[in-house]
């Protein structure tokens, strides 16, 4: 058996997990969902998918070599990033959209602060939130299932606006028959893909069920216990993909075990807030943006005391 224990100054004990298999493991759990959403929305999806890829792997190595540094784009991180932010897009989106989109969450996000693990926030997310800011029409422009190009509201859209609007059944949310972003419209596979990570030991089951498990019972107070509202609201949005995917980033969640329930709790929380009394339809984005910037201070607040250090 191999010895992983090295007497010698820290780490002790070695993993033989890399960042490539772990990397490619996520991009193992994405496929299904991201494939389902080319189904869903066509050819246009795909591309979206390929063009913000493409232009993270491009963006990754133009920087490191810039930087002089070793270029590691087989390392599957880019591929992550790009992925990511293409299924948090809309089919309809113009092609320029997720060039722009991957540059910034590769160059700004996370190069200019030191590269992989050292991004102090998601940065596909944090791509998505300046895509809105900077571009609300584009990025709120949904196509159905059934039609390409043609302006829709989303399921959580529908029941912000109450406009009466006939609701997809719930079935229909599970599977992926609705409206949204190319890869956060069926929960079944997200779900899938979730499990997978827990299984393979990618992830851990804490802070996405912890997650879903605040979003559903403080959804299930604010409406009077009505539970088919709150299955939707636990079935749609980008919940599944957010609690799953990036909620997880190593670098932008806390490490220790009390501070990782605290931050679940902190997004579960901003998620409902905003879904309910905020002026967006859905929350996922900016919850788990906020946590993680909050994240270093849950660590220090949140680890135990050295066995026989002072207080």
């Amino acid at each position: 058996m191999e010895n992983r224990l090295t007497v010698s100054s820290s780490p002790h004990i070695r993993s033989s997990e890399t960042t490539q298999k772990i990397m490619r493991d996520v991009t193992i759990a994405l496929a299904p969902a991201a494939a389902y959403g080319v189904y869903n929305f066509g050819m246009r999806a795909l591309i979206i998918l390929v063009i913000s890829i493409v232009t993270a792997m491009v963006t990754e190595a133009a920087c490191q070599k810039i930087r002089q540094q070793t270029i590691t784009i087989d390392d599957f991180s880019a591929v992550v990033t790009g992925l990511l932010l293409g299924m948090n897009l809309p089919s309809t989106v113009p092609y320029w959209i997720p060039v722009v989109g991957s540059i910034f969450a590769i160059a700004i996000v996370k190069q200019a602060f030191g590269g992989l693990g050292h991004n102090f926030i998601n940065p596909a997310l944090a791509a998505r939130a300046l895509l809105v800011a900077s571009w609300p029409v584009q990025m709120t422009t949904w196509s159905s299932v059934t039609t390409d190009a043609t302006a829709t509201a989303t399921v959580l859209g529908i029941l912000k606006e109450g406009t009466g609007a006939q609701l997809p059944s719930l079935m229909d949310m599970l599977i992926g028959r609705i409206g949204g972003s190319i890869g956060e419209t069926s929960a079944l596979l997200l779900l899938v893909g979730g499990l997978y990570l827990i299984y393979k030991g990618i992830i851990s089951i804490k802070i996405p069920g912890i997650y879903i498990g605040t979003v559903a019972i403080l959804t299930l107070f604010i409406t009077g216990f009505d539970l088919t509202t709150t299955m939707i609201h636990i079935l749609s949005g980008g919940l599944s993909l957010g609690a799953f995917f990036m909620a997880t980033d190593y670098a932008s969640s806390p490490i220790t075990p009390r501070g990782q329930i605290f931050y679940a709790l902190g997004m579960g929380l901003i998620t409902v807030v905003i879904r309910f009394y905020g002026g967006y339809p859905e929350g996922v984005s900016y919850s788990i943006l906020l946590m993680n910037v909050a994240a270093p201070l849950i660590d220090k607040y949140s680890k135990q005391r050295v066995f026989g250090g002072a207080k």
